[in-house]
């Protein structure tokens, strides 16, 4: 069987140390890409906020919902919303419902989280958090920052996804098309395999970030406020649970083999999420005119 050759590429950067009694100090791309993530997200919502006409339209009358001193701000508290929720969401999503007594015993692991395990789900509901309660305390709209934060949340997916891929972790079911690959680690066994992490990365990541673009550039989506947060959820969810028929790295749900597992159950609320969004934006309660009438294309 002919099967495309697994990089070579070293998850770590470099290793310094031990220095002084201290280390070595590791740098591992799976973090890069979340700092490059957070940090071209941010420099991608400054874009689009210094980008007038985007908020010309009635939802925003020329005042964009954030400035860039709070955009810098809220950068801080998202990333500790995503370090944290991510961490918890592994922990509770996936180590206390497949392996309980290895935190129960253990409970320090659980701050443990260079040790691996980080949730898409957790992060997501830690960033949301961060970015609800930075909204209260400096009395921004939640929904009109949400959108601008799911419009830069594909690129962060996409580093992340790839940096997966470079780590060989959560490899996919054993498969015999072209593109096929056999993973280093002992666990994902000699067989080739689907590289589900390049196929999250491009459905996760970069399509979805190429469907938002076009929403904002060609139909003024965050004059819509909910648009954006809908579409996010919705598409996300969407190709999550494409991506895990492939994906054989997380437990089953039920029973084994039952094809329904952990990543699509927690995917499957967002998509109802997004939808009420879309429900939100074409109500006309975010205080824009036309409501389902423009949706329908009728305004």
């Amino acid at each position: 069987m002919i099967v495309l050759p697994y990089h070579g590429i070293d998850p770590v950067i470099v290793e310094i140390g031990p220095l002084f009694g201290v280390g070595p100090i590791v740098i591992r791309w799976y973090a890069v890409s979340y700092i490059v993530g957070i940090v071209l997200g941010w420099l991608y919502i400054l874009r689009l906020l210094r980008t007038p006409a985007y908020w010309i339209g009635p939802a925003h009358r020329g005042v964009p919902p954030a400035t860039a001193e709070d955009i810098g701000d809220l950068v801080v508290w998202v990333t500790l919303g995503i370090i944290l929720g991510g961490r918890l969401g592994f922990v509770l999503f996936y180590g206390l419902v497949y392996s309980p007594d290895y935190y129960l015993e253990n409970p320090l692991r659980i701050f443990m989280a260079w040790e691996g395990g980080m949730a898409f789900h957790g992060g997501l509901i830690g960033a949301t958090l961060a970015v609800v309660i930075f909204c209260m305390r400096r009395g921004i709209h939640v929904v009109k920052l949400g959108d601008l934060m799911f419009a830069a949340a594909p690129i962060g997916i996409f580093l992340v996804r790839i940096a997966n891929f470079i780590n060989g972790e959560l490899w996919g079911k054993v498969s015999n098309v072209p593109w096929a690959m056999v993973f280093p680690d002992e666990r994902a066994g000699p067989d080739p395999r689907h590289p589900s992490q390049l196929y999250e990365a491009v459905l996760e990541g970069l399509l979805l970030f190429v469907v938002i673009r076009l929403l904002i550039t060609r139909a003024g989506a965050l004059d819509r406020p909910g648009v954006i947060c809908g579409v996010f959820l919705i598409g996300y969810s969407a190709a999550r649970i494409f991506s895990e028929v492939f994906r054989d790295s997380d437990q089953y749900i039920f029973y084994p083999n039952s094809g329904f597992t952990m990543g699509m159950l927690l995917s499957l609320p967002m998509a109802f999420i997004g939808i009420g969004f879309l429900v939100y934006a074409y109500s006309g309660r975010n205080g824009v005119p036309g409501g389902w009438r423009v949706a329908l294309g009728r305004g």
